[in-house]
């Protein structure tokens, strides 16, 4: 049976950890990121040791039309896409007026533009042909408002609420949307986002154990996939009765150096 999935931000972290769980599976893939030399060593690495077949599109999907280039890249490999794993995005501490505005617009357009625009695209030739699986990488960051990364937990609150919908939206014609909401995740993401130093990265998943819980989930077509027992048990009965000046103190202290 066809088996192509398509991943996104494949380059390190949660991406590559996806790409290689899938390759394992004896699946093919379409791997895109910014960095070219860092896809190709991938590519070699799975087709040497899994014999599967990966096709490499090095773009930045924050770039305008970066996600329609995609969509035209892939469609030129005249090859379905069985499964959509929305993994790139980034996120950025310090106030909102302290940040550079450019920044937060970027943030803004990959993590929530770029992602709809291939959940548009991609979901709409899997209801056409009546299957497919949509994993859209959250995080639970997108379960609170977030003092100090404000655009960024409000894009993964989007990604939420957006991944909900369409799984409602497609489930009947044999497409499912799962969002992944993992916690602090051990990869690049910290680094970038400027989090070092605080107590919100103290300690964290392994990408691998993260992109095999959500990989998992979304083949049994869950809804919503969080990883970590303890924060899922916080996060529904715990933070929605809560005080809500309680909990912005709560998270401004998490990412506070």
């Amino acid at each position: 049976m066809p088996n192509t999935a398509l991943i996104t931000g494949a380059s390190s972290g949660i991406g590559a950890a996806l790409a290689r769980h899938h390759a394992q599976t004896g699946g093919d893939l379409i791997l895109t990121a910014r960095r070219a030399d860092a896809l190709n060593t991938l590519k070699d690495e799975l087709e040497a040791a899994h014999g599967v077949t990966v096709r490499v599109v090095a773009l930045d999907l924050g770039t305008v039309n970066g996600a329609e280039s995609l969509v035209e890249a892939v469609e030129g490999f005249d090859v379905p896409v069985d499964i959509l794993i929305n993994n790139a995005g980034f996120g950025g501490h310090g106030r909102l007026i302290d940040r550079d505005l450019a920044d937060e617009q970027a943030m803004i357009d990959l993590n929530i533009k770029a992602l709809v625009t291939l959940t548009h695209a991609f979901g709409a030739k899997m209801a056409n042909r009546g299957s497919g699986r949509i994993l859209n990488v959250g995080s639970t960051a997108g379960f609170m408002p977030g003092p100090l990364q404000a655009v960024y937990f409000a894009t993964k609150a989007f990604v939420n609420s957006f991944s909900q919908a369409v799984d409602h939206e497609l489930r009947g014609k044999g497409v499912t949307v799962t969002v992944l909401a993992p916690g602090y995740v051990e990869t690049e993401f910290a680094e970038r986002a400027d989090l070092d130093g605080t107590d919100l990265v103290k300690s964290g998943a392994t990408p691998e154990s993260v992109a095999k819980y959500g990989y998992d989930a979304m083949m049994n077509g869950d809804l919503v996939a969080i990883n970590d027992r303890r924060l899922s048990f916080i996060l529904g009965w715990i933070i929605p009765f809560m005080p809500r000046r309680a909990v912005l103190k709560m998270v401004e202290k998490m990412q506070s150096k």
